[in-house]
């Protein structure tokens, strides 16, 4: 499978994974918390609508509000009625009540309600599950109306009814209005739309019916946050005529409880850190009405279509890509998405929001994460090949110091090098095959870069037959001589064993000379930006090289530096024949190292 393909799959794994979570609403909770950063802006609020609230300087006149007699709302519809050039439009009373308590206050108030007119008073119903058994089937309803509660009779007569229900979503906020109530098979709307409805045909138009779902809920764009709708206007204002006609006239009026004591209030989305009492969620739903500013769901599938593309392609784009490409992609992903949310939103369709900017956040960190755990991976295999030709402290020594290791450029120090290679190779090649000549060298080779790598040496090339490796850098070593020491005895016993196998096998016969020099040389990257080597340079390392050269087969050549360095460790004895080595002086002694002392 080519890369490219592997690349389609995992775009489309990651693709539907994420689709699927947000569809089956995993994220569910947190979208509708962004839905209402995005969608539920508060706005100017337009006048039409004003609101005489129940307070708490109503309930220290007045007594407990359990205690009130209905000539209370009397008096105060009483009072809007009292001019007929200037009385409110609509009113609506966001309380219930039913049942008769006292005769002469309820007449008192249907009769205000009556010379008032245009009068919407609560209704309510109670929800539960209602089980119906057929003849041979099951029928469960859990938003059945199991019980519904109605002004009593002389107020219901005289004014037009409105449920109050309130429905919370499944996160405790109230974005749904519920349109209307099926009690006994008869429909009944809310107060929010019959206020609504009242006060259009009052100044000439219509409201349109908002779509709903199966339970006829439909989705409200909240207008004002809580306390924008309410001007301070109580009912003890209203019914002692503190309150000018000119506010309310030929307005829709709302009174209702304005008081945490009288426990209606609710949370919404427009802002979660403070209730909203349930008159000012009403003006919201009749404004919302009014203004004819209804949103419907945009389809499910389209959207998880959309989901499902953009997934696969933003996916698709990072995998593998650098970051400076990788972050502005997601953020003009973010914004845009949001924006095109935002957009569809003004036309009157609401959208997951949160689905696809999840989506590309989620596949961003996915993406992140692969290419590191691509490039680690990359990197130890790159590790592994590079510990192929040079030694592992080598590449340790890279890993640990960072790119800045990777330079042109050196250092001095003292090193001990060493040089071996195989006598009379030349000629051995050109009576063997290819094949044998390589089987050789690649045994002889592995040979030599184990003996270097047990005595803790830097490797630092093959040319042809010989080996060169050193001790003393990048890692500094104490022992390094006696380690390069160790290391030729080894090759030699080394190469004795080798050449015994290879006589056995393809009838050859190896024998090696090793050469040891100690001193001062340039340690480092040396070549170009394209291609460079960790290698020594320098006197010490071309004399090292010239005593191999000068080794015959079996033996080990090492200048004065080295014997006097292994002396009571090591055995080093003279040329019994001095010899010249080119670009030495004469003086510079050569010896043959032997092997350690015990032995």
């Amino acid at each position: 499978m080519n890369e490219k393909t592997k690349n389609l799959i995992i775009a489309l794994a990651w693709a539907v994974s994420i689709t699927a979570l947000c569809a089956l609403g995993v994220f569910r909770r947190p979208e509708l918390w962004i839905e209402d950063e995005i969608f539920q802006t508060p706005e100017a609020v337009p006048g039409d609508i004003v609101i005489i609230g129940i307070d708490e300087n109503d309930i220290k006149e007045f007594g407990p509000y359990s205690s009130w007699d209905r000539s209370v709302m009397a008096s105060a519809l009483e009072m809007l009625a009292s001019d007929p050039d200037q009385r409110p439009a609509v009113v609506a009373i966001d309380t219930m009540y039913s049942g008769n308590i006292n005769e002469e206050c309820d007449a008192r108030l249907a009769d205000a309600a009556a010379e008032l007119g245009n009068v919407i008073t609560a209704s309510q119903a109670t929800f539960g599950t209602r089980t119906t058994f057929g003849s041979a089937t099951v029928i469960i309803d859990d938003f059945a109306v199991l019980n519904y509660e109605e002004p009593y009779e002389s107020l219901k007569e005289v004014t037009t009814q409105g449920h109050i229900n309130a429905m919370y979503d499944e996160d405790g906020i109230v974005r749904h209005a519920l349109l209307y109530v099926e009690p006994d098979g008869k429909r009944v709307y809310s107060m929010q739309f019959e206020a609504a409805r009242a006060y259009a045909l009052q100044n000439g138009y219509d409201v349109q019916v908002p779509p709903t779902n199966s339970r006829g809920q439909y989705f409200i764009s909240f207008t004002a946050k809580p306390g924008d709708f309410y001007d301070g206007v109580n009912l003890s204002m209203l019914i002692h005529g503190d309150v000018d006609p000119s506010y309310y006239a030929g307005k829709l009026v709302l009174i209702g409880p304005y008081t945490t004591g009288l426990q209606d209030s609710y949370n919404t989305p427009i802002d979660k850190g403070l209730m909203m009492y349930g008159v000012e969620y009403q003006a919201n739903v009749i404004q919302c009405i009014l203004d004819g500013n209804y949103k419907e769901e945009a389809p499910d599938y389209f959207q998880i279509g959309a989901l499902f593309i953009v997934c696969f392609a933003f996916y698709y784009f990072c995998n593998n890509r650098k970051l400076r490409f990788t972050i502005p992609a997601l953020v003009i992903g973010e914004f845009v998405a949001i924006g095109i949310s935002m957009w569809l939103y003004s036309l009157g369709y609401i959208t997951h929001a949160l689905w696809i900017p999840l989506g590309l956040f989620v596949l961003f960190v996915a993406s992140v994460a692969t290419n590191y755990i691509r490039a680690a991976i990359e990197r130890q295999n790159v590790t592994r090949t590079f510990e192929r030709y040079v030694a592992p402290n080598i590449v340790n020594e890279i890993l640990k110091e960072g790119t800045d290791s990777l330079k042109l450029g050196g250092k001095l120090c003292d090193i001990a090098v060493l040089f071996v290679d195989i006598r009379g190779f030349t000629t051995m090649s050109e009576r063997l095959s290819p094949e044998e000549v390589v089987y050789i060298l690649n045994q002889y080779l592995s040979m030599t870069s184990a003996c270097v790598e047990r005595h803790q040496g830097t490797l630092d090339k093959f040319v042809g037959d010989a080996t060169m490796a050193f001790w003393g850098a990048p890692i500094a070593d104490d022992e390094a001589i006696y380690h390069a020491a160790l290391t030729a005895i080894d090759i030699i016993k080394g190469a004795d064993e080798l050449s015994a196998k290879l006589k056995a096998e393809v009838n050859e016969e190896i024998h090696v000379g090793v050469g040891v020099n100690f001193g001062p040389a340039v340690v480092g990257n040396m070549g170009s930006e394209r291609r460079m080597d960790y290698t020594a340079i320098g006197d010490t390392v071309n004399t090292s090289a010239r005593l191999e050269a000068n080794a015959p087969g079996g033996t080990i050549y090492v200048s004065r530096a080295v014997a006097d360095a292994l002396k009571g460790r090591m055995k080093c004895v003279p040329l019994e024949k001095p010899i010249k080595l080119k670009g030495k002086a004469d003086g510079f002694e050569i010896l043959s190292l032997i092997g350690p002392e015990e032995e």
